[in-house]
């Protein structure tokens, strides 16, 4: 390599900053950018997501004895996933079952003391007084054995919550837990998801918001299925933006018919056509460079601009929209900027834009 080589690369590698220059200042052609109508170019990539879902959590403390599911298999409505060791729950549920035949036979017995007492105090036998101690007994228990019902019923749940079942009918997306594992309340166990029922999120840019609501035609493609696209029987566009990202979800329904195959956690593309009316002011449209005008320094993205005789750094937001078209700016410039094409050679000291 020649040593005017050597100092070409060894200076354009200080940066954005200019640089001495040995010889003669460098000469940089520039071009005029003006926006092109971003005609099918809009290609972001995606997440497949169930629309119908559950994450089945844990209710009750147990060891995990039984999984009876794994991820892919079809699952039926109440069909059991798993078993959590239940014998704390059946031990409450003895007890409970225990209690409320006590609480019946102290209602029974109260409940025909109360009787006895009414025709003795309809004879005379007795006074007011000891019929006000009789119905008071009663009602007490009565109020207890209803109390001991509830109990049942709660000591009954908490034994069904040991053996959580499928809400609907569904696919096992994931089991969260193995045989020996700890539940505890809140702890995820399984994941079910309805097949037939699968849409796309993708979040768009909020400068690329006019492209996505300009676009005609929204097409999804699988990655390694050549020509196999879905088109969206549905689409929404959520309202909100988020406020570090800066951008917006996008959730594509895919038909129910047409989506046998796909599976939530998919990667996916997602292209946004506009295809306009001649004449439409509604299109999309971007100012395209080639990849050598755009400068690249660690977090710093930026391009040179001529201005008054000379090169200014600009800062650019960009994507690259592919191999041949190089890359599209989406914010930093405007039409009529002229730009040079190296980037590299105009940011070396004394750079000039061609024609000055």
């Amino acid at each position: 390599m020649s040593r005017s080589v050597s100092t070409l690369l060894a200076l354009s590698l200080l940066g954005p900053f200019a640089a001495p220059w040995v010889g003669a200042a460098p000469r940089v052609p520039v071009i005029t950018v003006q926006p092109a109508l971003a005609q099918g170019a809009l290609r972001l990539e995606g997440t497949v997501q169930p629309m119908r879902e559950a994450v089945l959590a844990a209710q009750v403390s147990g060891t995990v004895v039984q999984l009876a599911v794994q991820a892919g298999q079809p699952v039926k409505a109440g069909q059991a996933l798993l078993r959590i060791d239940d014998r704390t729950t059946l031990t409450a549920v003895v007890q409970s079952d225990g209690g409320v035949a006590q609480a019946q036979a102290m209602e029974l017995q109260a409940r025909q003391h109360l009787q006895r007492t009414r025709d003795l105090k309809a004879q005379g036998f007795v006074s007011a007084a000891a019929l006000d101690t009789a119905q008071a007994q009663w009602q007490a228990a009565r109020a207890g054995l209803q109390a001991a019902q509830a109990g049942q019923q709660q000591a009954r749940l908490q034994q069904q919550y040991t053996q959580p079942v499928a809400p609907f009918d569904g696919v096992v997306q994931a089991t969260h837990v193995n045989v020996g594992d700890l539940a505890q309340p809140g702890r995820p166990l399984v994941s079910v998801y309805a097949p037939g029922a699968l849409r796309v999120v993708v979040q768009v840019p909020a400068s690329l918001q006019a492209h996505a609501l300009a676009a005609r035609d929204l097409r999804v493609q699988l990655p390694g299925r050549t020509g196999a696209t879905l088109a969206p029987v549905r689409n929404e566009l959520l309202p909100a933006t988020d406020l570090v990202s800066q951008t917006a979800e996008w959730r594509l329904d895919l038909p129910a018919s047409a989506s046998a195959g796909w599976r939530p956690g998919q990667a996916v593309t997602v292209s946004f056509s506009a295809a306009p009316d001649a004449g439409s002011t509604t299109a999309a449209s971007v100012i395209r460079l080639p990849g050598a005008a755009v400068l690249r320094r660690g977090e710093l993205t930026a391009v040179y601009v001529a201005r008054q005789g000379q090169f200014q750094l600009q800062p650019v937001r960009v994507r690259r929209a592919s191999a041949d078209h190089g890359v599209d700016v989406l914010s930093g410039l405007k039409p009529g900027d002229r730009v040079a094409t190296d980037a590299v050679r105009a940011g070396l000291q004394g750079a000039q834009p061609e024609g000055q």
